[in-house]
């Protein structure tokens, strides 16, 4: 393989690695509880504040699933996440998640 060649190659497999460490992480977010979740946080690990609730106007209730997707455009794998539940029925609860190898998570009490 020619040099030209061989730098192309090598350029286009680093873009492609590169395009795939900044996909999106998906995931299956499970209420295990008998509350209903009402705020679901996640922010990566080394960030000081919350970012944008993700469930948005939504809840989720006893035993019920949702898709999350997070679509923030960065590179990294390990997040904190926090759980706020309606009134006073569970504490706020947090965790922290490889989300990269997550394929689903059940809150549980």
């Amino acid at each position: 393989m020619n040099k030209f060649k061989f730098a192309a190659f090598a350029a286009a497999l680093s873009l492609t690695a590169g395009a795939a460490q900044a996909e999106d992480l998906v995931f299956t977010l499970k209420n295990g509880t008998n509350s209903v979740l009402n705020n679901f946080y996640a922010s990566p690990v080394g960030v000081d504040n919350w970012e944008d609730d993700i469930f948005g106007r939504q809840a989720l209730g006893p035993g019920e699933s949702m898709e999350i997707t997070i679509a923030d455009g960065r590179t990294v794998c390990e997040y904190d996440m926090r759980f706020e539940f309606q009134g006073d029925d569970l504490d706020t609860t947090t965790d922290t998640q490889n989300l990269c190898e997550l394929g689903e998570y059940t809150i549980e009490e």
